[in-house]
């Protein structure tokens, strides 16, 4: 083979190895990893309005609300996100179901006022929405905070609900005296230092800093969190600190420019979620003095639990080899809820480190289908 033709193939194999390594590039880049875009690119076409429900003292709620194509389904998120969080499952629940998507308190759009803070008035609250802006009673799905808001909804205000899922709810590990030893404590503990103590930064770099997942990659006594996740963040955030920064070599189902981005604040100016909810954790001024195991055994809707499979960093524990609990219940406490709601279903296992609806929105979607036929409800 002459030179001119190993040439040839040698720069052919540059161009495709280049061409590869940008749209690989691109592809992490451009992806959505907080659902910001997803009205943009799929919600308008698919039927979905964006809506502001207002209630006295000048509170208000956004949501989503998809088409009519079944019964009422009202999908309560998780902390520090906001209701396009559920941008991969809403497609297609919206096939199914007539979906309200709405963000409470402290985030997304919604009022921003640390007195609204607490599981009864957004519980209370979003009673009302159902009331008033859903019109019938309704399903409603929970994730982590979400679920605890969604089981007060349902303990309080039965008349507004046909049955609930809750999806890894933090039930139990969020008390006083048990929390503390959760790797979530470790994230209010850096909001509320952050807020008390007002250092000299922004809450993204303080967060970058002190994050309690860097444990798991500083093995060996190395700080390899520091090297390969937090200074080139960091050296990102410096030159644009407008917006949080996405790292070109990390792929979305690594994670790692996912958990960068949930760090958006109002406090930066960077995203819509307000500290002060996390600090109500803190705190645990959220829980206005109600008892997580009173509402549970109050509640007599139809519920199915979901609950994820232990983490592969800890399996088959939930805990830390340092006894932090890593997930949002383990074992003990997904049974405790199911032995505390009458008649209530647990569906363990999901291979999730707490996400289900984004990390597995197939096997999502399914559960909440199966949920319905258990109720009976036909499909549209």
């Amino acid at each position: 083979m002459s030179k001119y033709k190993i040439l040839k193939i040698l720069g052919v194999g540059g161009i495709v190895v280049c061409f590869a390594v940008c749209l690989y590039a691109w592809r992490n880049l451009n992806y959505d990893y907080s659902g910001q875009k997803f009205m943009e690119k799929e919600g308008v076409r698919l039927g979905f309005k964006e809506k502001t429900y207002r209630l006295e003292g000048e509170r208000e709620i956004y949501y989503l609300e998809g088409p009519d194509n079944g019964p009422e389904l009202v999908l309560l998120h998780g902390q520090m996100v906001d209701s396009k969080d559920y941008h991969k499952v809403l497609p297609e629940l919206s096939k199914h179901f007539h979906v309200f998507a709405p963000d409470y308190y402290g985030h997304g759009k919604s009022s921003k006022k640390a007195g609204l803070y607490n599981i009864k008035t957004i519980g209370d609250d979003l009673a009302s929405f159902i009331k008033e802006r859903v019109k019938a009673t309704a399903i409603l799905s929970g994730h982590s905070s979400g679920a605890l808001i969604t089981a007060y909804v349902a303990a309080f205000h039965p008349d507004q609900v046909k049955g609930i899922v809750l999806e890894d709810g933090p039930f139990f590990s969020t008390e006083k005296g048990r929390a503390e030893d959760t790797f979530s404590y470790i994230d209010f503990k850096n909001i509320n230092d952050y807020l008390t103590n007002k250092p000299n930064m922004t809450y993204f770099e303080y967060s970058v800093k002190n994050n309690p997942m860097k444990m798991f990659f500083n093995k060996e006594g190395k700080d390899h969190w520091s090297r390969i996740v937090a200074e080139p963040a960091l050296k990102k955030f410096k030159k644009d600190p407008s917006q949080l920064p996405v790292i070109w070599y990390y792929p979305p189902e690594l994670g790692i420019n996912r958990l960068l981005q949930i760090t958006a604040n109002l406090q930066d100016g960077t995203g819509d979620y307000d500290l002060q909810f996390g600090k109500s954790f803190y705190d645990f001024s959220f829980f206005s003095g109600l008892d997580q195991e009173a509402i549970l055994r109050q509640i007599k809707c139809p519920t199915f639990v979901l609950h994820v499979a232990s983490p592969k960093e800890t399996a088959p524990s939930y805990y830390t080899s340092e006894g932090w609990l890593i997930s949002a219940m383990d074992e003990q406490d997904a049974h405790r809820v199911k032995e505390l709601i009458e008649g209530s279903t647990l569906i363990e296992g999901f291979q999730s480190m707490h996400d289900i609806h984004d990390d597995l929105p197939k096997e999502y979607v399914k559960t909440l289908l199966d949920f319905k036929q258990s109720l009976n409800i036909k499909s549209e």
